[in-house]
């Protein structure tokens, strides 16, 4: 069985991007938007605590799940030609 990478790919942007976002307004809602630097900012420039902050998260986890998502689909794909056990 082989993934199709571009599904895949748009489907883990979307996860990861909705993912960050939804976390984010999580601590909005139970913290307060408190703008400090967090590790996820440390990672995606610009993320903070915050509404901004959560839109800016969701365009960087978009694209990281996008890319991540391309490569693991692209990477079983390979793998599971080269490894299949073929019946005969």
């Amino acid at each position: 069985m082989k993934l199709h990478v571009k599904a895949f790919a748009l489907t883990c942007g979307i996860f990861w991007g909705i993912g960050i976002f939804s976390l984010t307004w999580w601590l909005i809602a139970f913290d307060g938007a408190t703008g400090e630097a967090t590790f996820i900012g440390r990672l995606y420039r610009g993320f903070t605590i915050s509404p901004a902050g959560s839109i800016i998260g969701f365009v960087w986890a978009f694209t990281d799940g996008l890319i991540g998502g391309a490569l693991f689909a692209w990477f079983y794909n390979l793998f599971s030609t080269r490894f299949s056990i073929r019946e005969t």
